[in-house]
Parts: C-alpha cells; sequence; structure tokens
C-alpha cells in the first residue's frame, strides 16, 4: 500500500495567495490492488473545521458568479474536471481540477466562477460554515468595491 503525504498549506486570511500552487492542497490517499483511498480530516488536512458538505453534479452552464465574506471552502474534482476562476480584486488565478486526490482551498473575499465541466463531472466542496446568505456577495461590482478597499 502507498500513500502520499499532505503538506500545511497556509493562505492568507483574506484574498488570494500571489502563487497559485499554494492553493492546493494534496489529499492524503492509499492505493492498493483494489484501489485507491482519500480522506481528509477538518483542522488536520484542511486547515480549517468544515461544517457543510456540497457537490455538484450534471452542471451544463457556469455555477459559482460570487464571493463570500468569511467562508471556507475546499474544492474536489471528485470525478472528471472542471476550471476554476479566482479574483481576490488585485489578482486571479484559474485553475482546473482533475483528481480527486488534489484539492483547491479558497478563502474570504474570492470571487469564484466555476465552468468547463467534463460530462460526468462531480465538484465536492467542503464549507467552513453553515450556509448563511448573508455571508454572500453575489454582485461582482459590490465586491470589487468591498475588496479594493479593503
Amino acid at each position: 500500500m502507498s500513500a502520499t503525504a499532505n503538506p500545511k498549506v497556509t493562505m492568507p486570511a483574506r484574498g488570494l495567495p500571489e502563487d497559485a500552487a499554494n492553493l492546493w492542497l494534496d489529499i492524503p490517499s492509499f492505493t492498493d490492488p483494489r484501489g485507491g483511498l482519500s480522506f481528509v480530516e477538518a483542522e488536520k488536512d484542511v486547515p480549517f473545521a468544515f461544517r457543510r458538505a456540497y457537490y455538484l453534479y450534471g452542471v451544463t452552464a457556469p455555477r459559482g458568479a460570487h464571493a463570500h465574506h468569511n467562508l471556507h471552502q475546499l474544492f474536489i474534482a471528485m470525478h472528471g474536471s472542471f476550471t476554476l476562476h479566482l479574483d481576490d480584486g488585485h489578482r486571479q488565478h484559474t485553475v482546473t481540477l482533475n483528481s480527486p486526490t488534489r484539492g483547491v482551498i479558497v478563502g474570504p473575499m474570492v470571487w469564484r466562477d466555476l465552468d468547463a465541466f467534463t460530462e460526468g463531472a462531480v465538484c465536492l466542496v467542503l464549507a467552513s460554515q453553515h450556509y448563511d446568505e448573508a455571508d454572500y456577495i453575489r454582485n461582482y461590482k459590490d465586491f470589487l468595491t468591498l475588496a479594493q478597499g479593503a
């Protein structure tokens, strides 16, 4: 049985890191002749406690188009692939997720758009808070005003 190690991930309190490589989280994984097993543990593998999990599937149009005031999220491509476009009002990163053994951590005050879902793609998201509509920023101009004023 082989395992992949998980390095510590450090994220800015708000916004994006300068280097897109710092968005990625290697998810602990084990493989043997029976197949693979991957897992994440809150506050151990993921640098936040998660309170909610949701997944996107059968996606036929772009998703996202919002930011959050306080929410942290881990995006994982459980099957297939998709593209995640991130913008903190000062810098932008675009990443393609295509493996269940790597995820992308997105912190507060980052606008996110998801697109280019392959057929059968499944995106799992682990979120640091329960759903709270008040945490959403759904207007890009409002987001830019907040982000650039911070």
